[in-house]
C-alpha cells in the first residue's frame, strides 16, 4: 500500500508563494504518477495538477497554470508543488495522491475510495 505525507503548507499573504512536499512510500517511485488536489470548505475536491515519474508528463488544470509548477525528485520518492501569486481563492486542504500506471491524462477522475492513494492533506490559507 502506497502511503502519502504531505507537508509544507501554512499561512502566508497574498501574493506570496509556498512549496508544497508529496513524499511517497514506495518501493519503485517512477511507476507511480502523482497528483495534486484541493477542497476548499464547502466546495468539491478540485484536480490540481499531476506528474508522471516515468516520462515526467505533466498536467496542470486551467487554474493553476501559469502559478503553479509542480516537479518530482525521484531519489528522495517527494514531488513538489511550488505556488507562486496565492490568492484567497487558493485557500484549500491540499491533497496528493498516487496512481500507477504513471498517467496522467485522466488523473481529474481519481477519487478516494476509488482510483489512487491519498494522504492527510495540508492546510494552506492565504489571507488577503
Amino acid at each position: 500500500e502506497v502511503q502519502l505525507v504531505e507537508s509544507g503548507g501554512g499561512l502566508v499573504q497574498a501574493g506570496g508563494s509556498l512549496r508544497l512536499s508529496c513524499t511517497a512510500s514506495v518501493f519503485r517511485f517512477d511507476d507511480y504518477a502523482i497528483a495534486w488536489f484541493r477542497q476548499a470548505p464547502g466546495k468539491e475536491r478540485e484536480a490540481v495538477s499531476c506528474i508522471s515519474n516515468e516520462d515526467g508528463e505533466i498536467e496542470y488544470a486551467d487554474s493553476a497554470k501559469g502559478r503553479f509548477t509542480i516537479s518530482s525528485d525521484n531519489a528522495k520518492n517527494t514531488v513538489y508543488l511550488q505556488m507562486n501569486n496565492l490568492t484567497p481563492e487558493d485557500t484549500a486542504v491540499y491533497y496528493c495522491a498516487a496512481s500507477t500506471p504513471p498517467i496522467c491524462p485522466l488523473f481529474r477522475l481519481w477519487r478516494p475510495g476509488g482510483i489512487g492513494s491519498w494522504g492527510q492533506g495540508t492546510q494552506v490559507t492565504v489571507s488577503s
